[in-house]
């Protein structure tokens, strides 16, 4: 399971002082769900997540790693760079995709594009677009695109719930075990968060929100046709 959570660092860059980081685990249901075509899928995911502006733009990363019995099953990073010397709001976005899994490969991608972002004067909610030029290495289709849809909402007694996600869809010629292909790859991750920190009586510094993730996915991991997959999880989030 790969928590592609890019929308944190998009819309955060409207803030040039605020840097974040967070931690998460899930929770993964999709062997309840789907049984023998998910049995070999990992339970667990770890997330870590960082976000850092500057003035000439922000940096984000994440790592994913699953975990099944035996330890780490798979591991995947993404590294994304915004670079904005103008006042609109539009950056030139520069990406890195790569990892390592037990049962299939992840290709090293290197993505180049530009990013519209809007949010409301107080970043209570936001959406953004990303169009790219996505080259996926050793790949016998080399050169594809991508478009990346994102969204956060803060809603609730200051800002108690969080719904927010992003939306992936790219070109990649991809083979499955019936012999058939594909051309296109589409992913979703909406998520909600319960912060408990904004209830009243629980300590600001408390920051922890739990929540669920539903993973939308069409012609993914290996996959053929179209999944959705819910997570129960905990986030941590650092000043």
């Amino acid at each position: 399971m790969i928590k592609k959570l890019l929308f944190s660092a998009l819309f955060m860059m409207a803030l040039a002082t605020v840097a974040a980081q967070n931690v998460q685990l899930h929770y993964d249901m999709g062997g309840a769900i789907y049984g023998d075509d998910m049995a070999r899928r990992p339970q667990l995911t770890s997330t870590v997540e960082m976000f850092r502006p500057d003035k000439w733009g922000s940096t984000f990363f994440f790592v994913d790693m699953d975990y099944n019995s035996s330890g780490v099953a798979s591991a995947y990073w993404e590294i994304a760079r915004e670079l904005k010397f103008w006042k609109p709001a539009v950056s030139i976005h520069v990406e890195y995709n790569g990892g390592t899994s037990n049962q299939f490969s992840y290709k090293n991608a290197y993505l180049l594009g530009l990013t519209y972002t809007f949010a409301n004067k107080t970043f209570t909610r936001g959406a953004s677009l990303t169009a790219s030029y996505k080259y996926i290495q050793e790949h016998p289709s080399p050169s594809n695109f991508q478009l990346t849809g994102t969204w956060y909402l803060h809603f609730g007694r200051n800002g108690l719930c969080t719904f927010s996600g992003f939306a992936d869809w790219w070109r990649e010629k991809t083979y499955y075990a019936d012999g058939t292909h594909r051309n296109f790859i589409f992913i979703a991750e909406p998520q909600f968060w319960v912060n408990l920190s904004k209830i009243k009586g629980v300590n600001s510094k408390f920051k922890l929100s739990i929540g669920s993730e539903l993973e939308l996915s069409n012609n993914f991991g290996g996959r053929k046709g179209f999944y959705a997959v819910p997570t129960l999880a905990l986030k941590w989030s650092f000043d």
